[in-house]
């Protein structure tokens, strides 16, 4: 931290729990709701207010905080401060958070814990951007969802019926930004909203519309055409003159993963793997375990989603669809090797006690698991990929997991599956405790 915050002792979320006394805390606002009422219960005839934001303050961590209480508390409190400032957070009240129910209406976040602010006990302090090291400054632009997790706009374009209602992740570069429009609606409630148009390689133009004062305020501050994020340059060149090491990692899981799986024989359950990512954090070596799962998500018939990608034969990054180029061998498309298709699945592991979400599930080993190679499942009909898909949903599996601690993966961890067949019962329930030996 800076100076003027050195002397403070300030607690890391990756270091909370919830018997902690006189908490302090300092991280960098990354998301934020408007404020809204709704009726008390306990008073009737009277609101209740309630508002929450994301903190973080580190690459690897960030947690939700929410306040209930009076308008006159609540709308204050908010007006304070916006996305993009550093707060200093005074006596929160930490719980452990409710994963499954809470990240319907919440951002997802790696924390097992969440925040609470109390109306007397609690304090919110903006810090000064010139008192904060510029690091924690930098996580406003630091994404905290994986490369591969998003939509492109013609996805969005094609197949934006079967999305109605669905939250998606979308990359795409700022043609313009509109001026904040305000309205009143038909029971007299005050509203905005705020056009952007976004492209990509794959668009030319695509609306997307803020509706909250925190977006609307957000989207103002972007620059068309250009990005406020140098990090993300200096990053691309480096891949970029560093190419062969650089996609080393993402093309391990299928193309040179050498492992025999037969070495691998420690079994876990879900939980228990996001125990030991925790322990494992800021480790770059992967752990390697068995979990006896169902596969709860296998999107093999879903219009949405790109199930097969064309790879370079030469490096097996993932060729550009729009250009058909590969970005990390060539910057001339004439140039362009050859390519291979490829199965490029993300899918979530559920057992009794979570689930594992998006675990990548690629090249071969998707093959050898669906029982089918890429051509013949590209001649499928939907009907028969639909059967196909049934065949291992609700089923239970044995599966062979690579795993790598990632702040930008999901619960903290980066997913390969190794392998993954339908489970001998008897063996299945004699391991489903986990940390015991096939």
């Amino acid at each position: 931290m800076a100076n003027s915050f050195a002397s403070k002792n300030f607690t890391a979320l990756s270091d909370l729990h919830p018997n902690m006394a006189n908490l302090k805390i300092i991280g960098i606002v990354i998301g934020k709701t408007d404020v809204k009422g709704f009726p008390d219960r306990k008073n009737i005839g009277s609101e209740r207010y309630t508002f929450s934001f994301t903190i973080r303050d580190s690459p690897a961590h960030f947690v939700n905080v929410s306040s209930w209480g009076s308008e006159d508390y609540i709308r204050p409190l908010s007006e304070n401060f916006k996305v993009g400032e550093c707060v200093i957070i005074e006596n929160p009240l930490i719980q452990r958070k409710e994963t499954e129910r809470e990240e319907k209406f919440s951002p997802a976040t790696p924390s097992n814990w969440k925040l609470l602010l109390s109306e007397s006990h609690s304090m919110v302090k903006v810090c000064s951007p010139y008192e904060v090291d510029t690091k924690l400054l930098s996580l406003i632009h630091l994404p905290v969802k994986e490369s591969r997790d998003y939509y492109s706009l013609t996805d969005i374009v094609a197949n934006g019926h079967n999305l109605d209602g669905r939250i998606i992740n979308v990359l795409a570069a700022v043609r313009s930004v509109g001026e904040p429009k305000y309205f009143t609606t038909s029971d007299r409630r005050k509203g905005q909203r705020c056009e952007v148009k976004l492209f990509d390689e794959t668009e030319p133009s695509f609306t997307m519309t803020c509706w909250d004062n925190e977006s609307i305020l957000l989207a103002q501050s972007w620059m068309a055409r250009e990005t406020d994020t140098p990090e993300a340059n200096i990053l691309l060149n480096y891949i970029r003159e560093n190419k062969e090491t650089n996609v080393a990692d993402e093309i391990d899981s299928y193309l040179k993963e050498s492992i025999n799986v037969n070495t691998i024989v420690d079994v876990y359950t879900v939980e228990q793997l996001k125990v030991k990512a925790l322990r494992s954090e800021g480790k770059a070596d992967p752990f390697y375990g068995i979990l006896y799962a169902y596969i709860s998500t296998l999107n093999i018939d879903d219009e949405t989603t790109k199930v097969v990608r064309n790879r370079c034969s030469s490096c097996g990054y993932i060729v550009n669809e729009a250009s058909n180029t590969c970005t990390i061998c060539n910057k001339d498309s004439s140039r362009l090797k050859s390519v291979f298709l490829s199965f490029d699945l993300l899918v979530d592991l559920t057992d009794h006690t979570g689930t594992l979400h998006s675990c990548s599930l690629t090249g071969s080993i998707a093959e050898e698991t669906l029982g089918c190679t890429t051509n013949e499942f590209l001649a499928m009909t939907n009907e028969q990929r639909t059967k196909l898909k049934w065949q291992f949903l609700l089923e239970r599996s044995k599966i062979y997991l690579k795993l790598i601690s990632s702040h930008r993966a999901r619960a903290g961890l980066k997913v390969s599956i190794l392998s993954c067949k339908l489970a001998d019962p008897t063996e299945a329930s004699r391991n489903l405790a986990g940390q015991g030996h096939t």
